[in-house]
Parts: structure tokens; C-alpha cells; sequence
């Protein structure tokens, strides 16, 4: 008999494609950096095409925030899923026949950014919709097992297969996830009474700020991760992989390094099925202060397996702040206007992401690989402090609702 969120069939299909598309992605993540490496073994163009991707994702955020509050949720990620399978599959047809550049992979990135970009907040808003207020965090944990048990066996299938075939294969492993995921989605059912609908796209825009805008926890957070984002994501995902090329054993060894991070994300995850802090944005940052090792063990590199280790340590941290942080804005947003905050939330933690990832290699060739990691640890670690000097950050608690009996049994029947 299922238990918990699982207890709710839309719960459980949201899972299965949430799951489903980050197996996919986590091919993906390897096979980019090493299409990219094998095409111009530059990693300033590695750096430009992740952020071609980025960019729009930047763009659109809001956008998809207000639409994922006025059309059903689902549906809204039904379309971002097929929208990013099929540029995908044009990503992996282009390696797989030979024909691929550059400018090719940046423009296709753009794209799949675009459609990711209304995703997201359509995701995060979609949650209370499946399960009861009582299981938030509990579903919040389940989520976010099942996207790094993904994130697990895809980095370490995705190495393999990208280091025995080639990238293309692996995108297009990734395109495939895309479309399974959007029939696990379309397959849910959201009741009508559910579906926000506005009457000006402007004016719910300016709702969602003030909402957003109104609360100091929420954009000092936020702004925590503006410059923590750009410094951790343009080390990790443009350096990293030029690291482990040259000192690390290639994709197959960045591939068990993605791996080992998830496996600490999965940690983290289990961890928070069980542990429950009265103050969560507190036990959220300080959590968030072990990815801080993973940037040291990098700029060294210190040997192989200290890497590995350091990689699992961030993943527990990174999954804890994660679903605490979804459980908090689900607690303090009310649910008509949760899509366009965590729209407004992702905007302002990933606006300077496509900087980063755009200046980490002709960085690092200015002044070294290594004093630019350095560089972004200390950026990341004072950025993380500096949001424990606010009030609400140390003091916001948890108040789970208290559902009656009737109301849980009418959710576990839908």
C-alpha cells in the first residue's frame, strides 16, 4: 500500500517525469562539455555555449512564472519538455552525422533554454497542487531523490556511454527523456479549480514582485545566490571539465564525480525525510556551506579521491538547502502566486550564471585555473554568511498546517 505523496496519483506521475527527463539530462551534462572539448578543446567556448543556454532561460523566467500561474501547470510543462526534446534532437543529429559547430550547439542551447525557462516555475508551483499541506516536505524529499538517484545512474551511464561512443549519443539519450517525461505529465489532472487564469500579464507580473519584493528573507536569499550561482556553476561546469580532462581521468572520471555528487544529494535527501528543523532557512544556509570544499579540492586538484569525496560532501549540502528552501516558499506564498515567485527567485539566482559561465575560461587563462576557483570559494562563502546577518533568515519556522481527516482522504483519492 502507498504511503505519504506517493499515496496521490498525481504525485506519482509528477515524479516519473520529473525523474524520467533528469536521467536524460545528466547525459547530457557530460556529453556538452566533451562535444564542445573534442570540437575546439576550448574552454572559453565551452563556457560561451553553456551560456547561450543560460541567457534566455534568464529571459524567460518570468514569463513562464505568470503562465505557469494562469494555465494548468501540467500542460505548461508538457509543452517546455517537447519544445527541449526536439532541440535536443537536433543537437545530437548534427554531432551524430558530422556536421556540427559551434555556433550550431550555442544557437540550439539558446533554444532549449528558452523552453526550460517555463519549466521551471510551472514545476515548483505544481507541488501543493499534488499532495496535502502536511506532506510538503516529505514530497519536496521524494522529488528530489528521485532527481538525483537519476542524476546518479545518468552521470554514470552518460560518462560510460559519451567516453566508449561519443557525445552525440548521450544527447540524444537526452532528447528521448524529454518526450517519456511529457506523456508521464500530460498523463496528470489537475482539477479546474486549480487553473489561475488573469486578465493582464502586466498587472500579474507586479503582483508577483510585490509578493517577492515584500519579504527580506526572499531577496536576500535570492541575492545570495546571484553571485554564488555564477561563481560555483562557471568553475564547476566550464573548468571542471577541462580539469578532470587533464588531471582526472576524462569523462569517465568527471562522470563519477557528477555521480558521487548526487550520491550526496541523495544523502541529503534522505536526511531531510527524517530531520525536520523548527528554523529551516537557517538549517538551510548553513547546509549550503559544505559545497564550499568541493571548489577547494578542485583548484588543487587534490588527488582523485579527495575530489570524489569533496563532490559528495556539496551534494549533501545542496540537497538539503534545495528542499528546504521549496518547503519554506510553499509554507509562505500562497499558492496562486507561488509560480511567479519562484519565477521572480530563479531570475535573480541565475541572472549572473550566464557571466560566469561566459568569463570562467578567459579567466582562468588571465590569471589561472586555479586562483579563479580560489576566487569564486571566498565569493561563495562570504556571499553565504553575509545572509545569516538577516533577522528572518535566523528566525522563520515551520507552521505545518494541520489538515482534517476529510480533506487527506479526499486528496489520496484523486
Amino acid at each position: 500500500m502507498l504511503r505519504g505523496p506517493f499515496a496521490h496519483r498525481d504525485f506519482r506521475l509528477l515524479f516519473l517525469g520529473r525523474t524520467t527527463s533528469i536521467v536524460g539530462n545528466a547525459f547530457a551534462n557530460v556529453a556538452l562539455a566533451f562535444a564542445v572539448l573534442d570540437l575546439t578543446g576550448s574552454k572559453a567556448d565551452l563556457g560561451y555555449v553553456l551560456a547561450a543556454r543560460s541567457l534566455p532561460q534568464v529571459v524567460f523566467l518570468l514569463a513562464g512564472g505568470v503562465w505557469a500561474d494562469r494555465l494548468p501547470r501540467h500542460l505548461v510543462m508538457v509543452v517546455s519538455n517537447v519544445a527541449s526534446g526536439l532541440s535536443q534532437a537536433a543537437v545530437a543529429t548534427l554531432l551524430l552525422s558530422g556536421h556540427a559547430r559551434v555556433w550550431h550547439l550555442g544557437v540550439l542551447a539558446a533554444l532549449n533554454g528558452a523552453s526550460s525557462a517555463f519549466f521551471f516555475p510551472a514545476s515548483t508551483g505544481i507541488v501543493p497542487q499534488t499532495v496535502p499541506r502536511p506532506l510538503l516536505q516529505s514530497a519536496n524529499a521524494a522529488l528530489r531523490l528521485g532527481l538525483t538517484s537519476g542524476f546518479i545512474s545518468g552521470a554514470a551511464l552518460g560518462g560510460v556511454v559519451v567516453g566508449v561512443t561519443s557525445p552525440g549519443v548521450g544527447i540524444a539519450c537526452d532528447a528521448a527523456s524529454f518526450f517519456v517525461a511529457a506523456l508521464f505529465i500530460g498523463a496528470m489532472s489537475i482539477p479546474a479549480t486549480l487553473r489561475m487564469e488573469g486578465s493582464s500579464f502586466v498587472a500579474e507580473l507586479v503582483e508577483g514582485w510585490r509578493e517577492f519584493s515584500s519579504r527580506p528573507w526572499l531577496w536576500a536569499i535570492v541575492a545570495q545566490f546571484g553571485f554564488v550561482n555564477a561563481a560555483e556553476q562557471g568553475c564547476e561546469a566550464v573548468l571542471g571539465p577541462a580539469i578532470a580532462k587533464t588531471h582526472l581521468h576524462g569523462a569517465t572520471g568527471w562522470g563519477v564525480i557528477l555521480t558521487a555528487q548526487s550520491v550526496g544529494l541523495v544523502a541529503g535527501g534522505l536526511i531531510m525525510l527524517r530531520l525536520r528543523p523548527t528554523r529551516m532557512l537557517l538549517a538551510a544556509t548553513l547546509a549550503f556551506l559544505l559545497t564550499v570544499p568541493f571548489l577547494l579540492a578542485l583548484s588543487v586538484p587534490v588527488a582523485y579521491a579527495g575530489v570524489v569525496a569533496a563532490a559528495a560532501l556539496a551534494g549533501i549540502g545542496i540537497e538539503s538547502f534545495q528542499v528546504l528552501w521549496d518547503t519554506t516558499l510553499q509554507q509562505e506564498i500562497a499558492q496562486e502566486k507561488l509560480s511567479r515567485v519562484s519565477s521572480y527567485d530563479a531570475l535573480g539566482s541565475f541572472v549572473l550564471v550566464p557571466l560566469g559561465l561566459a568569463v570562467a575560461g578567459p579567466v582562468a587563462q588571465a590569471v589561472g585555473t586555479r586562483e579563479t576557483i580560489l576566487g569564486a570559494a571566498a565569493l561563495s562563502l562570504g556571499a553565504t554568511l553575509a545572509v545569516l546577518l538577516s533577522r528572518d533568515v535566523r528566525t522563520i519556522r515551520r507552521r505545518d498546517a494541520v489538515s482534517s481527516a476529510a480533506e487527506v482522504s479526499s486528496e489520496a483519492s484523486r
